[in-house]
């Protein structure tokens, strides 16, 4: 089925997306929210830049987006995959607790927040280019990966893992992490740590034409929850 979100407004394309079968087609998308909510089977193609809340609820469709995406992608996803095709607005995987969430760009602030995992329910994020301030903001499980492809700085912003409590983070740089703050632990990650993620590297790579030397031409570094005591100064001194 093809549909234009141009014509049809947000309430009418998603009712006709949820009564169709097999693979949707959407052209014209010009900030159409909610596209794909809860969907679970489908296969759903996005010309063009979907507005807010793109695939919440997520339970096991694939969606890609063929231009930017808005802001909350993927809000408490449980299954299935998202594919951006250019950037990402603020709190993509918001409290996303599976699936996988593929941004070829940028994505803004707060990625990852509040991402969980539970038993075999692991989500993933990758980003190829930069992130903005608060990167794993409460993290609380599943993994985040930031590749910095388009820069040669530190491709995150300020406050880094932030109440991180779970979870883990690579980040791909040649620059050492600096200001993080005291509940989150790094160091480079090493053979056993990329093994880990190395074929979730090799998907993103293959879905947006990225060398597999590309992507392992700089070292990861690993960000895991300071176990000790992870709210500790949490935002104030205590």
């Amino acid at each position: 089925m093809t549909l234009s979100a141009y014509e049809l407004g947000f309430r009418v394309l998603n009712d006709k997306m949820r009564a169709a079968k097999g693979k949707v087609v959407i052209n014209n998308c010009f900030g159409e929210r909610f596209i794909g909510a809860g969907a679970d089977s489908q296969t759903i193609i996005v010309n063009g830049t979907p507005g807010n809340a793109l695939g919440m609820y997520l339970d096991g469709a694939t969606i890609i987006v063929n231009g930017n995406a808005q802001d909350a992608v993927g809000d408490t996803m449980n299954d299935g995959k998202i594919i951006i095709h250019g950037n990402a607005g603020d709190a993509l995987g918001y409290a996303m607790r599976g699936g996988k969430i593929f941004v070829k760009g940028d994505s803004g602030y707060r990625t990852g927040i509040h991402m969980k995992e539970y038993m075999d329910k692991k989500p993933v994020i990758i980003i190829g280019g930069c992130t903005g301030s608060f990167l794993g903001e409460y993290l609380a499980g599943g993994v985040i990966i930031v590749l910095g492809l388009n820069t040669d700085g530190w491709p995150a912003g300020d406050f880094t893992g932030v109440g991180m409590h779970g979870g883990e983070m690579f980040i791909r740089s040649s620059k050492v992490p600096l200001n993080l703050p005291p509940q989150v632990s790094f160091d480079i990650a090493d053979e056993e740590d990329l093994e880990k993620i190395r074929d979730d590297l090799l998907e993103f790579g293959g879905t947006f034409g990225v060398s597999t030397d590309e992507i392992f031409s700089k070292p990861f570094y690993h960000l895991v929850p300071n176990g000790k005591n992870p709210f500790k100064k949490l935002y104030t001194e205590n």
